[in-house]
């Protein structure tokens, strides 16, 4: 996240506030509920490690299930995406289906990162993911089964 400044210059906002600005957004709740995001660890003075959920959208195979993601946040971001990875099993074109790592060259938001993007806008592209036809209707792996 940059602040714009006058004659055309801004202030990067340095990565710890970034991550408290983003650590506030995800305990307040996230549009309709149906995504969410914590830190892992509350005694993490790094902030590296997150958890997220995603409960599947509306008419999908993925309806009403809850999906349990990892997100780890090193040193270098936000100017490099972090990685995440699904707790839970699921099925989708993006995530690897031996370990459940958003694999970036199959999910656009994290092959063409950008500073701006937040772990908010991840879990709401995956959810989108979902959606996308070629998901939609994918066998999944039993409810309640992990990675």
């Amino acid at each position: 996240m940059t602040l714009g400044g006058s004659g055309g210059s801004s202030v990067v906002v340095p990565r710890n506030f970034r991550l408290l600005e983003e650590l506030e957004r995800g305990e307040k709740g996230i549009g309709d509920g149906t995504v969410s995001y914590g830190m892992d660890d509350g005694d993490d003075i790094y902030m590296r490690s997150w958890t997220g959920t995603i409960i599947g959208p509306l008419n999908c195979v993925h309806e009403g299930r809850i999906y349990q993601l990892k997100l780890f946040c090193d040193k270098d971001y936000p100017e490099k995406p972090p990685s995440v990875r699904f707790h839970s099993r699921i099925n989708i074109s993006c995530v690897n289906s031996e370990t459940g790592v958003v694999e970036p060259k199959k999910f656009g938001m994290l092959a063409h990162w950008q500073r701006d993007n937040t772990m908010e806008d991840i879990l709401t592209q995956l959810k989108k993911e979902m959606l996308a036809p070629q998901n939609r209707k994918l066998v999944q792996p039993p409810e309640g089964t992990f990675f």
